[in-house]
């Protein structure tokens, strides 16, 4: 009989059983898809983008269904550091799968005072940056799209913390393989891209913007060659690992985004349409490696030939 395929991948230190996890505000705190998910079959889990203090987020309506996915102006809406500790940590720590929080804040202080209460928690293997966040001192230009704010995010938490550190990326940047050198510089174990990009809906009958926030975060697979396009980029561009995020429905929708160079993936926006769906894609990579003969995933990552030959 033969054995199956080596999932396993390196993350900036940390080894996932599997590339599969769950991208940050679309599996809430994980218990609730505990009835859809074998939790602990997945590669990571990062949960809902932690701020401190708690935030409503957004005043609605703040999501709206597109033709190819979803946009949402949610806010960040979260139970805070606090609270996560308190009321969803005890849950999450009882899992084999690799956690990691997802952190935010509006100023260079808030992200390090996170990134030190976030670097106490044994049970957290990782951290994610979330740099797409509007950068208050600067009138609300957001970190993730200036190279000097990105950096001086990501080098001030990683002098706060040991953990591995996950940059995730802003697509809403004209060169965003200049935003990912720089977070690479200044101590990023891995990046993760692409964040959602800007968009907006509008009532034609009564001639408003459908979101009260106006403009909104675009995501599921109308982002996908999109996202594609970016991690192979930023792949080419960087020596740390990326992990791949954008429109990710399906084994194959994963396997471009390993084989354009990602060591993992995140799946979002399909959650909501299939809460099984992240088990769907472990299988549905595991049996293309079968049939392909392919004994490692890390075989296949960044396997893409571009010549011109066909």
């Amino acid at each position: 009989m033969n054995s199956q395929p080596d999932l396993s991948v390196d993350i900036g230190g940390i080894r996932l059983r599997n590339p599969v996890m769950t991208a940050s505000g679309t599996f809430g705190y994980a218990r609730e898809f505990e009835t859809y998910v074998n939790l602990n079959r997945l590669g990571g889990i990062i949960v809902k983008g932690l701020s401190l203090a708690p935030s409503m987020g957004n005043r609605p309506p703040r999501i709206v269904e597109t033709a190819c996915g979803m946009l949402n102006a949610i806010g960040l809406e979260n139970v805070g550091i606090e609270t996560f500790i308190a009321e969803k940590l005890p849950f999450l720590q009882k899992l084999s799968t690799p956690i990691f929080v997802n952190i935010y804040g509006k100023t260079v202080e808030e992200y390090a005072a996170l990134a030190e209460r976030v670097e106490a928690i044994d049970a957290v293997a990782g951290i994610e940056v979330n740099i797409s966040c509007p950068n208050v001192k600067a009138g609300g230009v957001a970190f993730g799209v200036d190279p000097d704010a990105a950096g001086r995010v990501v080098g001030t938490v990683r002098k706060k913390i040991s953990k591995p550190l996950i940059v995730k990326l802003s697509p809403n940047v004209t060169d965003i393989t200049a935003i990912a050198r720089r977070a690479e510089a200044e101590g990023a174990d891995t990046l993760s891209l692409i964040n959602t990009i800007t968009g907006m809906a509008i009532d034609v009958v009564r001639r408003r913007p459908v979101l009260a926030n106006i403009t909104g975060g675009l995501s599921g697979p109308a982002i996908k060659p999109v996202a594609l396009r970016m991690v192979w980029q930023v792949c080419r561009a960087v020596e740390v690992p990326v992990i791949g995020i954008g429109g990710i429905t399906t084994a194959r929708d994963a396997l471009e985004f390993i084989i354009a160079g990602a060591s993992a993936v995140q799946v979002g926006t399909a959650n909501f349409v299939n809460p099984g769906v992240t088990m769907d894609i472990l299988t549905g990579i595991s049996d293309y490696l079968e049939e392909n003969g392919i004994t490692r995933l890390t075989d296949l990552i960044g396997s893409l030939e571009v010549g011109l030959d066909r």
